[in-house]
């Protein structure tokens, strides 16, 4: 097997993984192979290029794909970087920059690398094996902790050259240093919020559990990275920070506080503290995480009890829904089909729900930075109910999703079941994913609204529950077919996250024309009636021509 530089590079830590009681060699050996199999997952375009030279196909095997997305990353943290050359206001540029990184990999970490930590398909193997639960935890954490170095040194390699140039060698180190407990501490502090709710909950119970956890997590950061940027205050353009105890909760100016004490010499309490805060608390929680790591492989395995999951629970509104629709009998059936893998696809769940967060506040967010100029009881009669916009911004990432699961070895049953008409499998699929996971946001935020900007927007809120039903099926019929459920989820870290910028400048074309019938008389009843014909026309015309297009 190949010896992975990152492996080489581990084994210059060995005998602190050993002192830890993990059995190093063996450790080192799971981590080869969970790496030589992330290098083999091979990118769907790839598969679908039948022109390609043997020789080729073997280079693609070898490639991994999430290295491969890296240099997306590398574009954020170079928008970042004009923070390093706002000038000597550390506090202010390093915090926000920090904030800026913990936003990103938190979010990546909760929807991409969760179902690594809480992975239990290796246990058949490794649980067979003589090998101690401390020394498998710990692999999987390795193995997170190494792509959220690539991850975070994708972000920040371009802000710490920029930084090495502009304020010299000690800012540099003292920088990447900061990156490196940085991705302790939220690698670290998410696995530990996972165990709490390992211990507490069992069962399907566990399982609905992590998602809501993902859900908060979500919300949670959002609304830190907003507190962190109202922590500064301009001043006739100068930047002024007052230290408070309070910011000891606010862990990216914990990682901004050492460039103040370090390189300009500050002496201030609360500075001094936020350093050690830095410095000191990735560390404790590494070593409690250590301490904790067999009570965290050994709850894991609450996620193998199928639990008591029936019909009973959720079957009652599917039927019930199922019997309004006015579809025929195939849709109803892809739909209930829809429904209960939305609702049973643990994976599926994991990489899309933290999404559901990020709409759930999005629409507040922008509305708060407003309040300040007009108010609360100044919300009625203004323009900002159209933030509610943001709440679709969820629709392309669970139009794309649908065609994952774990389970997509089953779709055989496509090309053996009585399809006669195979629009119907994508029909029902969206209508079910619609109404089991944006409607009850649709209705939560509706209810929302209009207790802040009153009963007049009703109109404006059904306007905006057709454009999401617009939107969702230009999403379905802008991004590649495939069959619902029939690709694996390895397949997804090639998501056609660069193709989703079309579609978040759609949805602001939505809004925008929104905001103009808005200005003329009567004009968001005529764009309500342009969107029952357009909803009419695409509905009944593009499923069908892409149900041949899908494989």
């Amino acid at each position: 097997m190949k010896n992975y530089k990152s492996l080489l590079v581990l084994d210059r830590f060995r005998g602190l993984f050993e002192k830890a009681g993990v059995d190093y060699a063996v450790m080192r050996h799971i981590l080869q192979v969970k790496l030589m199999m992330d290098a083999r997952r091979v990118p769907t375009f790839m598969n679908k290029n039948k022109g390609k030279k043997s020789a080729d196909r073997q280079e693609a095997k070898e490639s991994n794909n999430f290295l491969g997305s890296l240099w997306i990353y590398g574009l954020f943290g170079a928008f970042s970087t004009p923070f390093i050359l706002l000038g000597d206001n550390y506090i202010f540029q390093m915090s926000l920059l920090f904030g800026i990184f913990m936003f990103m990999t938190l979010t990546a970490l909760i929807s991409d690398f969760s179902s690594v930590l809480l992975d239990i398909r290796d246990r058949n193997i490794l649980g067979t094996k003589p090998i101690n639960r401390k020394t498998v935890s710990m692999a999987k954490t390795v193995h997170v902790f190494i792509y959220m170095v690539f991850l975070t040194g994708a972000i920040g390699i371009i802000p710490l050259v920029v930084g090495l140039i502009k304020h010299g060698v000690i800012f540099s180190l003292v920088f990447l240093l900061m990156l490196i407990l940085m991705d302790l501490l939220v690698v670290v502090l998410t696995a530990m919020l996972y165990l709490a709710v390992l211990r507490f909950f069992d069962g399907e119970k566990l399982k609905d559990m992590i998602n809501y956890v993902q859900i908060g997590f979500t919300i949670a950061i959002t609304i830190g990275y907003q507190l962190l940027i109202r922590l500064f205050d301009i001043v006739h353009f100068d930047v002024v920070f007052q230290p408070k105890w309070w910011q000891v909760f606010i862990a990216p100016v914990w990682f901004g506080a050492p460039f103040e004490v370090l390189l300009k010499g500050s002496r201030d309490p609360l500075f001094i503290g936020f350093t050690l805060l830095a410095l000191l608390v990735p560390i404790l929680a590494i070593l409690i995480y250590i301490k904790l790591m067999p009570s965290l492989e050994r709850n894991l395995q609450k996620l193998a009890d199928p639990g008591e999951r029936s019909d009973k629970k959720g079957g009652g509104w599917k039927r019930v829904v199922s019997g309004l629709l006015p579809v025929g009998p195939q849709e109803k059936a892809f739909f209930g089909f829809a429904w209960t893998m939305i609702g049973n696809e643990r994976e599926f769940k994991l990489k899309v729900y933290p999404s559901l967060g990020f709409s759930l506040i999005f629409p507040f967010i922008f509305i708060f930075t407003q309040l300040k100029e007009v108010g609360i009881k100044g919300l009625p009669g203004t323009k900002l109910y159209l933030f509610i916009y943001f709440c679709a911004l969820l629709v392309p990432t669970i139009t794309m999703m649908l065609r994952y699961s774990g389970k997509h070895k089953a779709a055989w049953i496509y090309h053996t079941a009585p399809i006669a008409e195979r629009s119907a499998i994508h029909r029902g699929t969206i209508v079910a994913a619609l109404i089991r996971l944006v409607l009850p946001l649709y209705v939560l935020e509706s209810i929302i609204f209009t207790l802040l900007f009153g009963v007049s927007i009703i109109p404006d809120l059904i306007v905006f529950g057709f454009a999401i039903m617009l939107y969702a099926v230009i999403s379905f019929a802008y991004l590649t077919k495939a069959l619902p459920f029939s690709q694996p989820f390895e397949a997804a870290q090639q998501s056609e996250g660069m193709r989703m910028i079309p579609l978040l400048l759609l949805l602001a074309v939505f809004s925008g024309v929104h905001f103009a019938a808005t200005f003329v008389h009567y004009g968001v009843y005529i764009y309500l009636v342009v969107l029952l014909i357009s909803n009419g026309i695409t509905w009944r015309h593009v499923f069908s021509s892409s149900a041949a297009k899908s494989k």
